[in-house]
């Protein structure tokens, strides 16, 4: 392997982990796919099938063994990030973590301490900021374009059901961390602060099967967040909506108002004698192609330039602390401080 190419390793060959998979057997510059693990053969297996030529391992330990791996990719469930990543730091590899990146601020400390002692890059996988209408509203606000910052509402809709396994709060964190934790670090990026403090209403709409043995479950949530700088948020979630995948955000300002996201596929509308209609985005897998691929990109280029990463440990604590927090409030129907 050529010195300038980072050798990559996926560990986790779902649905998300096939999406890293791709992106980087397609082609990312100064870097390329040389190993996956799965502990599931079937998926194994599936994935060996369109990858061919990449090493497979069924557990993460041997894929950390292999000399060609620099730089790992977890995309597993929630409860392995930490235990994985130390690993991989102490390993010597470079870490991209997609989010949540743990399930608690303890456990994200030691991902960050573990990178920061064997001197590896941490990243988290916070895509949309590096989508290209979120990076403009970004500058637009630090341009003053709707003066200052008052509010910010982000929401993402779902529309399949959960997996079973996420109906235990106690394994998943629940929707806060599995469904809004993109829009807890956007409303962290468009701030520009931390927050302090938040109060979350949840309830189970969709979900019948778990009301019984999961009566904490809820698939439908709302936060409402106070910030240091005294700006405010809002974050809704739901899953199982069925109508498509909805991710919109609304930045009020002191001189006006941005808006990012929409629930359209494409700029099409069918006029009809049956009615007016609009293609609707149906997964996240194909809202965000270019955001993905975007955040490998930097990600790769921050190791071989030795920069910084634009989405960091600290970004990933306070998205899981938030979450926490949110939980919290909906178990006691209080209002949570965090800071």
């Amino acid at each position: 392997m050529q010195r300038d190419t980072l050798g990559v390793g996926i560990i986790g060959m779902g649905r998300a982990g096939m999406g890293h998979a791709r992106n980087f057997a397609m082609g990312i510059q100064g870097a390329r796919l040389v190993a996956v693990a799965e502990p599931d053969a079937a998926t194994r297996a599936k994935a060996c099938a369109e990858l061919p030529g990449v090493a497979s391992y069924a557990n993460f330990e041997e894929l950390l063994a292999n000399p060609d791996v620099q730089a790992v990719v977890i995309v597993t469930p929630t409860v392995y990030h930490r235990d994985i990543a130390v690993r991989a730091a102490q390993a010597g590899k470079h870490i991209f973590c997609e989010k949540p990146m743990a399930m608690n601020a303890v456990e994200c400390q030691a991902m960050i301490d573990a990178a920061t002692a064997a001197q590896v890059k941490l990243q988290i996988g916070f895509m949309r900021r590096f989508d290209r209408s979120f990076i403009e509203a970004k500058a637009r606000i630090d341009r003053g374009d709707i003066g200052q910052v008052v509010q910010v509402k982000s929401l993402t809709h779902g529309p399949s059901t959960p997996q079973p396994w996420m109906y235990d709060i106690r394994k998943s964190n629940g929707p806060l961390a599995e469904v809004n934790s993109h829009d807890i670090d956007t409303v962290r990026w468009f701030t520009g602060s931390d927050v302090v403090s938040v109060y979350a209403l949840g309830g189970n709409y969709r979900c019948p099967d778990a009301r019984q043995a999961y009566p904490d479950f809820y698939d439908n949530v709302l936060v409402l967040a106070q910030f240091q700088n005294n700006m405010q948020g809002m974050i809704g979630g739901a899953q199982g909506v069925k109508y498509g995948y909805d991710a919109r955000v609304e930045i009020l300002g002191t001189e006006g108002i941005l808006f990012v996201g929409g629930l359209a596929d494409t700029t099409i509308v069918s006029c009809t004698s049956a009615g007016v209609s609009r293609p609707i985005v149906k997964s996240w897998t194909n809202l965000f192609l270019d955001a993905y691929r975007g955040e490998a990109e930097s990600f790769v280029q921050c190791i071989l330039q030795n920069t910084e990463t634009r989405v960091t440990g600290i970004d990933g604590l306070r998205a899981v602390q938030i979450v926490n927090a949110g939980n919290e409030s909906l178990r006691t129907a209080q209002p949570v401080r965090i800071l």
